[in-house]
């Protein structure tokens, strides 16, 4: 297929236009090639296959056959006219045949396409940046709150007979009624399990079923704020009546040696526990900065870059981002999603509507990370990536070869690479960039970050 002129327009958003002409004879070249495969397979009364003339088929077919050579020649003008491109077209969707080109046998035809292509732009330096990450620090306060923790993690639960108190375990029933006392359809639950004083249950009731033993039955009214987080009751009152089944009571560890030993055997005493502690909170802590200050330098290089991401680019983004959601809440199918959805108040729209800014600046992020490694010149070799594996199995109960064969067997060799490459890109680029120490946080909220 010639193509005897080519026009090529940027849009906006990452998108170009590209405007075509195949010349007459390989139009009607095309149209003769056609012609012949049907000939040869066509079956009309009154002839035999093979030998049904040409004129037949035109006077019997003649508009889907002009059709058919038309999609012939756009799928032969197509493939040659994108063979030569710099800017291919992105592979999200196909490009969008522009109006209704006009086709004829014996005219030259022309035709109109637009389609994304990957974002062009200059990629920023490193230097002269600046930034401004927050600071923080391991306190023994942080060190006794895990410590805290740990004790929770190994209580042991036990019935009590008494009535329930903040901290205690309570199963309970309840279910919403009506001014008159009738129950309201829908409401009810079974056997429902919480720690009372954390608030993990939707009408928030801790308060009012603190004293109540195994047994006890109790029905009061609450009022929800206008801004309550659950919006079916959000502005409401409502009646609740709730009956306790079990209490039980959490019987914690005393903070001591046997406590360290018991969490596991490489302590021997409460020091090495508490040791242990501080160190895995610092070695959190500084993973955590050194998050947040590639991050900020990301941030400050995609302000200086102009990159414009395609709409195919982020529509396929989006819809990856609500498959994944589809998966975390057990739905098989859109329209089970979209109803669950409607309890919320929210529809599939809005709620990529919510998703495109964050998508678009991650997607962004992620095209001039590309660009950075690309132009770094740095590699990893496979010694750096035996490293790796060394590192991540330090502390762990897996060997360096069986972490390699994990990720081998993963097919994810190249992925850990890119990994490793990103770490030394900004390890260089630490160097550079001047980094500034900002507002002194507390160890909890700049770890909370990461959750």
């Amino acid at each position: 297929m010639v193509i005897s002129e080519k026009k090529i327009e940027r849009l906006d958003q990452s998108r170009n236009k590209m405007t075509a002409m195949v010349k007459s004879n390989e139009v009607r070249k095309i149209y003769d090639e056609m012609m012949r495969e049907y000939t040869k397979t066509v079956k009309i009364d009154g002839f035999r296959v093979g030998h049904v003339p040409p004129s037949v088929l035109e006077r019997k077919f003649g508009e889907t056959l002009r059709l058919d050579a038309m999609s012939r020649v756009l799928e032969k003008a197509m493939e040659a006219a994108l063979e030569d491109l710099d800017q291919k077209p992105l592979g999200f969707e196909a490009p969008e045949l522009e109006g209704e080109p006009d086709f004829s046998l014996d005219k030259d035809f022309s035709f109109t396409v637009s389609y994304d292509v990957s974002p062009s732009f200059e990629t920023p330096s490193l230097e002269g940046l600046s930034v401004t990450v927050p600071t923080a620090a391991v306190s023994d306060d942080d060190v006794a709150k895990e410590l805290e923790q740990l004790r929770e993690r190994n209580a042991i639960v036990v019935e009590k007979t008494g009535p329930c108190e903040t901290g205690d375990i309570v199963t309970l029933s309840f279910k919403e009624v009506d001014d008159s006392g009738e129950d309201v359809p829908g409401s009810a639950r079974e056997d429902f399990t919480f720690e009372v004083g954390k608030g993990l249950n939707l009408y928030k009731f801790d308060e009012e079923i603190v004293g109540l033993a195994a047994g006890g039955e109790k029905t009061f009214s609450k009022t929800y704020s206008d801004d309550f987080e659950y919006k079916d009751l959000a502005g409401k009152t409502v009646t609740v009546a709730v009956k306790v089944t079990k209490v039980k009571h959490k019987d914690l560890p005393t903070l001591d040696d046997e406590l360290a030993q018991d969490i596991s055997e490489k302590y021997k005493t409460l020091d090495d526990l508490k040791a242990s502690v501080r160190e895995n909170l610092e070695k959190s802590l500084d993973a955590t900065l050194r998050g947040m200050k590639e991050d900020a330098i990301l941030a400050a290089l995609l302000e200086k870059a102009n990159i414009a991401i395609p709409r195919s680019m982020a529509a396929a983004e989006l819809s990856m981002r609500w498959e994944s959601l589809k998966r975390e809440m057990g739905m098989d199918s859109d329209q089970k999603m979209e109803s669950l959805m409607v309890y919320s108040g929210k529809t599939r729209e809005g709620l990529y509507e919510e998703w495109k800014p964050g998508v678009e600046k991650a997607l962004a992020g992620r095209l001039l990370l590309d660009s950075l490694l690309a132009k770094s010149g740095l590699s990893v070799g496979d010694e750096e990536l035996e490293a790796e594996y060394a590192r991540q199995a330090e502390g762990g109960s897996m060997s360096a070869a069986e972490i390699k064969a994990e990720y081998e067997k993963r097919q994810s060799v190249e992925y850990l690479k890119e990994r490793v490459l990103e770490r030394k890109f900004f390890d260089q680029a630490l160097t550079i960039v001047s980094v500034a120490q900002g507002e002194k946080k507390a160890l909890v909220d700049v770890l909370r970050r990461n959750q």
